[in-house]
């Protein structure tokens, strides 16, 4: 008598969330920059006048070093109260 094999366990995809994320509490979007090199100069002008920076991605840059287009995006946050000054600071 011939068994059947038993058939493989399915493990479903996991789901995408509904919205995005939402950033850390406090902190506004002051720029959104092509990559993850130009994201990390504003850092550093931020950082050097005393102002908190936080940086959003949704693409691991260690995984996947270079992007193209849109893909690469990182966004560079502030608390609410440093953002008006950290906006004028980009624009020079």
């Amino acid at each position: 008598m011939i068994a059947m094999a038993r058939r493989a366990r399915v493990i479903p995809f996991p789901r995408r969330p509904a919205r995005r994320p939402e950033p850390t509490p406090g902190f506004v979007e002051v720029r959104r920059c092509r990559d993850q090199a130009e994201a990390l100069v504003d850092r550093s002008v931020l950082e050097s006048e005393g102002i908190l920076v936080a940086l959003r991605s949704n693409l691991p840059q260690s995984v996947y070093p270079s992007s193209v287009g849109d893909q690469g995006e990182v966004v560079v946050l502030t608390p609410e109260q440093d953002a008006p000054r950290a906006r004028t600071l980009l624009i020079r």
